[in-house]
């Protein structure tokens, strides 16, 4: 039998936060209204594989009806100087009687979410909804799948859902690339917004350099690229730009 070391560690004890936000960016993500207006929404429950991303949301939001209906958003990053923008949409919600859930919380029904940010809604290339101009990074996506979570609980069944995305399209602005390449962001650069524990939080400086870094890129393009280029070409076609 194989011995196991077992070293000293600082003692820890058992807590039960009501969340476990320890960390993510933050996304204000622009759906569709159904009478064609936008909505824009701030959230941090997200992540990215590929050119998929998973989103979770509540299944009263106004955000989530849109993403079910019109089957598109755009995931726009907010840098961290951006920070009091996000918070002024901060308890405001786009559905109107606005959910008891909400209500309890505090929340207020708020038609004009640009406008309450101060930011400024600007076209999609392949999406009805807009972009945030004042994002550094703006992923224009459609839905791909849609899962309920937490399904298993009949106190929480019907009140929350996965959606999967696939990006169709990333624009960045240009201060944010890595100088002499066409595709690569520079970390250096791009300081996104961060939610930890409902409190905002920006990068600090990089630590310590990662053996993951000596990968190139490239070996990570996956075919939603392709696809997403077919698209666009296809599109160019259509509408006589190519």
């Amino acid at each position: 039998m194989t011995s196991v070391n077992v070293g000293t560690a600082p003692e820890a004890h058992r807590i039960e936060p009501g969340i476990l936000y320890f960390g993510t960016p933050v996304v204000l993500l622009s759906t569709v209204n159904e009478d064609g207006t936008p909505n824009l929404a701030p959230m941090s429950s997200v992540f990215w594989l590929g050119w998929r991303a998973v989103l979770g949301l509540g299944a009263r939001s106004q955000t989530a009806r849109n993403l079910v209906r019109d089957g598109a958003a755009v995931l726009n990053l907010p840098e961290d100087s951006m920070a009091a923008a996000v918070d002024r949409l901060a308890l405001t919600t786009g559905r109107d009687p606005v959910p008891e859930g909400k209500k309890r919380r505090g929340y207020r029904y708020e038609g004009d979410k640009f406008g309450r940010a101060g930011l400024t809604p600007v076209p999609s290339e392949t999406v009805a909804a807009p972009r945030v101009a004042e994002c550094p990074v703006a992923m224009e996506a459609v839905l791909e799948a849609t899962h309920p979570l937490a399904d298993d609980d009949p106190e929480q069944r019907g009140g929350i859902l996965v959606f999967e995305v696939r990006v169709t399209r990333v624009l960045v602005h240009d201060r944010i690339r890595a100088a002499g390449t066409r595709d690569r962001i520079d970390p250096d650069k791009w300081r996104p917004l961060l939610m930890s524990f409902q409190h905002f939080y920006g990068l600090g400086p990089r630590l310590h350099p990662s053996a993951l870094a000596t990968i190139p890129e490239r070996l990570y393009r996956g075919p939603d690229i392709e696809r997403s280029r077919a698209a666009a070409d296809a599109n160019a076609v259509v509408t006589g730009r190519s």
